[in-house]
């Protein structure tokens, strides 16, 4: 199969792991180019990882053999960029969260439609060995009918100040809601299909933080902080299934829990943040069986949802980390903190099919058969 030639935009932190897989990884892609509003980083990034050519955001777009852009910018410009690259005739895969409102969102998806190209988005840690085995166990009847599920992340308030920009954590989009809710809320859907109604609850411990870590060229600096810092849901499903979500930054350990809750068993499913981790099930008499895998990339495959995309541009078929999915979760995201503000049941109204799962008996770092 022909290689898809991609460019990627946005070489802060996150870009290392992307720069890796889609180089070393996945065969079907090759990063010809690499740009950031900061020189300097896409050239480290580039020389780190052997892509041929560093340049600026708009010479990338002008590219005519790039097919696919990765967005990897911070969340405030993710839907601009998303735009940009559409209007430059290229397929995008979108860093999360898809966008910060639903008229930003929709903007992209008309665009991509009327122009007939393509949209994935983050996350796409669904696609592991740790919730593709968590689908199989569920299609498999091995925890009978699933009624609710749980799941709950707890994380530090970013007092440390040690990330290069950690104030993008203090506002919408990297609050806990936006930034770790895609995680849990995606692996929700892709295990038990779509979300149809939303309740929410907001809160949060201080205003303003101070940065308390000597280490942080930031030490001593008080900021604000913008956004819901403590939030929780219910969720509702269109099977049926009730299912709650906590996610909060007023801790001080990252503390990740879901479990899938069925009429013969309970599911313990690994961090939807991860690719990974213990899978077990409590059956009925009270023993607790681990299973093994039964899908393959159980490491850290960012990217992963990039290189599917690049298959079934190829192939012709549905991508699963896609736009419309990264729609209807962002949907139930502000849906949870409109709920929040008015005290009522929101309607989730972006919908999206429940996506399949890769098939079993993949050849070593392929993705169809």
């Amino acid at each position: 199969m022909n290689k898809v030639k991609v460019g990627l935009i946005g070489c802060g932190q996150i870009s290392g792991i992307y720069l890796k897989n889609c180089t070393q990884t996945f065969d079907i892609l090759e990063v010809v180019a690499c740009a950031d509003i900061v020189p300097e980083l896409a050239r480290k990034q580039a020389d780190e990882f052997g892509v041929p050519r560093a340049c600026s955001v708009e010479e990338l777009l002008a590219d005519s053999e790039i097919e696919i852009v990765i967005n990897l910018t911070a969340p405030k410009v993710h839907a601009q960029i998303n735009m940009k690259a559409l209007e430059s005739g290229k397929h995008v895969y979108t860093e999360k969260p898809f966008a910060l409102n639903r008229e930003e969102a929709d903007q992209v998806l008309a665009l991509a439609e009327a122009k007939g190209l393509r949209v994935g988005c983050a996350p796409d840690t669904f696609l592991g060995g740790g919730l593709q085995t968590c689908r199989k166990l569920i299609d498999d009847g091995w925890i009978g009918t699933p009624y609710a599920a749980n799941g709950t992340i707890f994380m530090g308030g970013g007092s440390g100040g040690l990330h290069p920009n950690f104030q993008n954590f203090l506002r919408l989009g990297g609050d806990p809601l936006f930034d770790m809710g895609p995680y849990y809320l995606t692996a929700m859907v892709f295990l038990l299909g779509p979300i149809s109604s939303v309740s929410g609850f907001a809160a949060q411990l201080k205003h303003q933080i101070t940065i308390d870590n000597p280490a942080s060229p930031h030490y001593g600096k008080t900021v604000p902080i913008e956004a819901p810092t403590n939030i929780a849901a219910s969720l509702q499903f269109d099977n049926g299934v009730i299912a709650g979500l906590q996610a909060a930054k007023e801790g001080f350990k990252y503390t990740p829990r879901m479990e899938v809750y069925g009429t013969e068993g309970i599911l313990y499913v690994p961090d939807p943040n991860n690719f990974s981790g213990p899978l077990m099930i409590k059956q009925q008499n009270g023993e607790v069986k681990e299973f093994p895998y039964s899908h393959g990339f159980t490491e850290n495959s960012r990217g992963i949802g990039v290189a599917d995309m690049a298959y079934a541009i190829r192939s012709g078929r549905a991508h699963r980390a896609s736009g419309i999915l990264a729609r209807h979760v962002l949907d139930v995201m502000i849906g949870i903190h409109e709920s929040a503000e008015t005290g009522r049941h929101v309607t989730v109204k972006a919908t999206c099919d429940r996506p399949s799962p890769l098939p079993l008996s993949l050849k070593h770092n392929l993705l169809d058969t």
